[in-house]
């Protein structure tokens, strides 16, 4: 007999109830998003500058200029006195945009750049998340927007620069470390070679490699896999670097001679050591002294002295298991004592942020009752116990979380243009005291991250468990 109308089956009730509310759940989170990103826009046009893609058309100029049968290094952009200032390979890679209008080109990159940025932070959230049962996409979705809205991301897609693209090929290798280091259920359940190398990790210094050819600076990424031990990551980072150069050199032979030989060396094409963008050591020392050239033996006894500790302290972070923080210091240790940093090459901040907002949510939950940390035996799985809290409960973490809040806010309100000063024309003492420490201001907070950032024991228990395994087997060996 039918079911008679207006008389649903009750099994039938809940299924639109649960949809219902997926879809709310959604739409709000959706919502959210949407109103983070309107927020970064409007944080934008207030804190930001005018953007016209300015190093875009130097480089699409250029490459431009290049296509068409002319030396590379000679091209000098109109109405400047600025050339093309990367090595043969970059303008290898970026020759393809010489079939593209300049507009595009800057399109096309900011657009390449964010889709980079979003899946890096998605890779470094992961852990995060997963540890506290968060939406992955939604928090994405909101660090995204928010990470673009700071001088280092704001200044790269609105210059049309290629910092975070770089970024994404460094942390590439971080997360290729992680999956060699595990080797999860990925890599287990692979049903092809190929795959299997991919979740193997095997691969990983590859990016870096590419960064180095691309840009010298991502070369001190070298040095700390070899100081770390990572031989593997190391030589094929050196190797991929090499291979590309020497690739180059069979292309564009002409190009690769001039840069290396002569382009390399003129400092001059880059700018003044003492611009306000320029928050290197070498360019805060320069701004001190009030002076365009950096004080040399000053800069080099300083530049080792950060060297030395950003790289024990990178070495010191990957032994207590914290790979991320390991990698952001050596990034910052390279923006502060390469002799030039412009506010766009600053990309580093943004995993140094995420370091000091996850280590307040650690030390919050230490203080929620987990148990002491264990100090008569290893830790499980590698990974040792949060620390209780030694004080007022209810405050634990809150410098930590201050930091991360203090730092975002000075990268996203970047003080150092409303301090602007240019020599001969204006000292940069223009202001007094304080407009010296605010034209200073992001250089003192790279120094201020390579001396203090704290790391976060156990937060990469894979890396964590490789010490244990190394510490017994020495003991074993006594």
């Amino acid at each position: 007999m039918p079911t008679p109308v207006g008389r649903p089956t009750r099994r039938f009730v809940p299924v639109p109830y649960r949809t219902r509310g997926v879809d709310r759940r959604t739409a709000v989170r959706s919502a959210a998003i949407a109103a983070v990103a309107y927020a970064a826009w409007v944080a934008i046009g207030a804190f930001g500058r005018p953007y016209n893609f300015f190093d875009m058309k130097i480089y699409h100029g250029a490459v431009v200029w290049w296509a068409g049968g002319n030396e590379l290094y000679d091209f000098i952009a109109p109405a400047t006195n600025l050339g093309f200032t990367y090595p043969p390979f970059a303008a290898l890679v970026m020759l393809p945009m010489s079939w593209l209008p300049v507009e595009a080109a800057g399109w096309l990159n900011a657009l390449a750049s964010i889709a980079a940025l979003a899946v890096v932070l998605a890779a470094l959230l992961r852990p995060i998340v997963d540890r506290l049962g968060w939406s992955l996409w939604f928090t994405v979705g909101i660090a995204t927007p928010v990470a673009l809205a700071i001088e280092p991301s704001r200044e790269t897609l609105g210059y049309g620069q290629v910092n975070l693209l770089l970024f994404a090929l460094v942390m590439a290798d971080l997360v290729g470390l992680r999956w060699r280091a595990k080797r999860g259920t990925h890599h287990d359940t692979a049903d092809s070679a190929l795959a299997r190398f991919v979740y193997g990790g095997g691969w990983a210094g590859v990016g870096i490699g590419l960064a180095t050819a691309v840009k010298l600076t991502p070369a001190l990424f070298i040095a700390y896999l070899a100081i770390t031990r990572q031989w593997r990551a190391a030589v094929i980072a050196l190797s991929t670097t090499i291979s590309v150069t020497l690739g180059t050199f069979a292309l564009v032979g002409p190009e690769s001679r001039t840069y290396f030989t002569d382009v390399l060396w003129q400092t001059e094409r880059i700018g003044a050591a003492d611009m306000t963008a320029n928050q290197s050591l070498a360019g805060l020392l320069a701004r001190l002294y009030d002076s365009i050239e950096t004080p040399g033996l000053l800069w080099l006894a300083f530049s080792l002295l950060v060297l030395a500790l950003g790289l024990s302290r990178a070495a010191a972070a990957r032994a207590d298991g914290d790979e991320l923080t390991a990698f952001t210091l050596v990034g910052l240790t390279a923006n502060v004592i390469s002799p030039i940093s412009w506010s766009h090459h600053l990309v580093w901040v943004i995993p140094a942020i995420i370091v000091l907002a996850d280590a307040a949510l650690r030390r919050r939950e230490a203080s929620r009752g987990l148990p002491p940390r264990v100090t008569t035996a290893p830790p499980t799985g590698g990974v040792p116990p949060l620390r209780p809290p030694m004080w007022y409960p209810a405050l634990t973490g809150l410098r930590h979380g201050a930091g991360a809040l203090a730092l975002y806010l000075l990268f996203l309100i970047s003080p150092i243009w409303l301090y602007e000063h240019q020599l001969p024309e204006v000292s940069h003492y223009q202001d007094g005291l304080f407009g010296a420490l605010m034209e200073n201001s992001l250089a003192i907070a790279l120094i201020a991250l390579v001396a203090a950032l704290p790391w976060r024991p156990g937060a990469e228990p894979a890396f964590y468990q490789e010490r244990l395994v190394r510490t017994a087997q020495l003991t074993a060996r006594r």
